[in-house]
């Protein structure tokens, strides 16, 4: 316990951290200023990068928003950026916050529904192979006609219900029981402890299958990925035409990813191939089996309510009826209408886990205006254009693969269609091989990012969620879990994009 004020304010200091990361932390502050004034503001931004970069992946020792929101704050004091500029990035991307803000709280409120659909769906598929291709495929085609990261909030939503389920029962407690904290095993029966890792393993599988999935599916469609609308309304395609430029790389890509699947499950190679285990299974039948029995009317009444939503979800997403975000506030609305729930702490807690990891984003957004602001890829946009017409797509797949990993794909392919059309109407490259490029922007931002969280939102939010500490899935290890995936959609896209488009 601290014993002066001094020792109170470094204790409290970024909380439960290690020490060692906080001295991090603090180094990293202290040398911002430093290198910037001595080497200049390319040098700082490039050193900023890295440095979220670092509180991205010791998520689990402190939640990035902290450290991250500090070097954000820094990064304005020492002129790397501006206030008008965070802003004029998230304007940017309020879309996108506003989906965060509503589509997953509308998903929260729409658990039940799909705790019953998945739970039959993982008791009554016994093969873990087939169960993963099935996850993996069911993500890749609701990412192409809705979007990543409500996807990617479904896969979450079902799975911080399993591991609740069977956590409860390996603590010696009932399926109901109130007030049970799943992140903490102290009260974990010995018996149990082997068959909840084991669990927490096939869960980690299945969550990685279903994030790259939605990475498959994503870069399909206009409404896939929030970038593919962007480069679709600068280049001109519709919804049919946007799909015809890129199924000649995202076609192959998606048989690729899904034999990748098929074959680490089979192999179990880099941290896939968990099984189930049977006391597990027999655990959630009996749940499965339990929760139908006491089901009352109400009870039904609510389910189909909810299915009337994610009905209306689906459709008003397919169609881009309106802002993803506000699909997902009417979906709040009406199953919140329909079922009974009309006190303002049930509806809070809805919001619990999406705000945080709004929070994270528009700091993300800060680095990004630094990125911007400092005009750190130019020279790579530069060089690009400079080489020979037929070795550009080919390298703009690459530059957007690369710098997508250690940024966010948005961005990149902001940047990089932005700069090619202003190519364009220079006279300096013609139509076709503009659409040509447009192809190589959107592919090269969304398969070789799926190698690091930061590289694409769903796989930031999956780090940052509820469920990623309680399944023990890191930084390092969604690195290593992507890095066969990134291997193979990155080398199929990367073949396709230079000799079929």
């Amino acid at each position: 316990m601290p014993t002066t004020v001094i020792s109170g304010f470094t204790h409290n200091f970024l909380g439960k951290a290690p020490v060692w990361y906080k001295q991090v932390i603090l180094l990293f502050l202290i040398a911002n200023p430093i290198v910037m004034w001595t080497l200049g503001p390319g040098t700082a931004g490039w050193l900023l990068i890295a440095e979220f970069i670092f509180t991205l992946a010791m998520a689990l020792k402190c939640y990035p928003l902290l450290p991250g929101g500090l070097l954000a704050v820094e990064a304005l004091l020492i002129g790397l950026t501006t206030p008008d500029a965070v802003y004029l990035e998230v304007l940017t991307n309020f879309p996108v916050i506003l989906l965060l803000m509503f589509m997953v709280a509308g998903i929260y409120f729409m658990k039940e529904l799909l705790l019953v659909t998945f739970t039959q769906i993982l008791v009554g598929v016994r093969s873990k192979s087939a169960l993963s291709l099935l996850f993996c495929c069911a993500a890749a085609i609701l990412s192409a006609f809705l979007d990543a990261l409500t996807v990617t909030a479904v896969i979450i939503s079902v799975a911080v219900g399993f591991y609740s389920v069977y956590h409860k029962v390996a603590s010696g407690k009932g399926y109901q029981h109130k007030d049970h904290n799943a992140g903490s095993d102290d009260e974990v029966i010995e018996l149990h402890r082997e068959d909840l890792e084991n669990f927490r393993a096939f869960l980690r599988s299945l969550l990685m299958h279903g994030a790259i999935g939605t990475a498959l599916g994503g870069v399909a469609t206009m409404v896939g990925e929030p970038q593919n609308l962007l480069i679709a309304k600068v280049v001109g395609w519709d919804f049919a035409g946007f799909f015809l430029h890129m199924a000649p790389v995202s076609v192959p890509v998606l048989a690729a990813g899904l034999f990748t699947c098929w074959a680490l499950e089979k192999l179990r190679w880099f941290g896939y191939g968990g099984r189930l285990p049977k006391p597990v299974r027999r655990v959630l039948e009996e749940f499965a089996e339990n929760e139908r029995n006491k089901r009352t009317k109400a009870d039904q009444a609510a389910l189909w309510v909810q299915a009337f939503a994610a009905a209306i979800l689906v459709v008003g997403l397919a169609f881009h009826l309106a802002e993803v975000g506000l699909i997902g506030l009417l979906v709040i609305i009406l199953i919140t209408s329909f079922t009974g729930v009309t006190d303002e702490h049930q509806i809070g807690k809805a919001f619990q886990e999406s705000l945080p990891f709004t929070s994270l984003l528009v700091v993300f957004f800060a680095v990004v205006a630094v990125i911007h602001e400092q005009h750190l890829f130019k020279p790579i946009i530069d060089y690009v254009l400079s080489l020979p017409e037929a070795r550009q797509p080919g390298m703009f797949f690459i530059a957007n693969g690369v710098l997508s990993m250690i940024s966010d794909n948005v961005f990149v392919a902001t940047v990089y269609i932005s700069e090619v059309k202003q190519a364009l109407d220079a006279g300096a490259i013609s139509y076709d091989h503009f659409q040509k490029l447009a192809v190589a922007i959107n592919t090269g931002t969304n398969l070789p990012s799926v190698a690091t969280p930061n590289g694409q939102a769903a796989f930031l939010f999956l780090l940052t969620s509820a469920i990623a500490p309680l399944v023990r899935l890191s930084y390092g290890k969604m690195v290593i879990m992507a890095f066969p995936y990134m291997l193979v959609m990155g080398g199929v896209g990367l073949y396709m994009v230079i000799n079929h488009i």
